[in-house]
């Protein structure tokens, strides 16, 4: 009786282990979200407003990004004056422009990038860590 305790302690140990270990499913808030997410490459959903300018200089050093690593991830924009958008803001707790959320190829949340503009070489670190 006691060594079936032990063993069943153990195996709740270790399912707590490996379920607090994983990350959580990124909201597929907006067709594009939905769209995009989980589709066998690693996304990168970029908060803005098209019209900001720290939104302005983040979409360039992407531009930049995509074209340096073809093919390798998709940007979903997620737009600030979009009606449809609004519930991704909420959904991924997102209160500052611009803001990233790096979502690996199998849909879960991999990084949240702090708000602000972020560095070609930040953005390629984060992806080369995905597995």
């Amino acid at each position: 009786m006691k060594q079936l305790i032990i063993a069943l302690l153990a195996a709740t140990v270790l399912a707590a282990a490996s379920l607090a270990s994983a990350a959580p499913k990124a909201p597929l808030s907006t067709p594009v979200l939905n769209q995009m997410i989980g589709k066998g490459k690693p996304t990168l959903v970029f908060f803005q407003n098209p019209n900001g300018g720290p939104c302005k200089a983040q979409q360039q050093v992407l531009d930049k990004l995509t074209e340096k690593r073809k093919g390798t991830f998709t940007i979903a924009p997620v737009n600030a004056m979009e009606q449809n958008d609004q519930k991704a803001f909420y959904d991924y707790g997102v209160r500052s422009l611009p803001s990233l959320v790096l979502v690996d190829k199998a849909g879960a949340i991999s990084k949240v990038f702090p708000p602000g503009i972020q560095s070609i070489e930040t953005i390629s670190s984060a992806l080369d860590g995905l597995k």
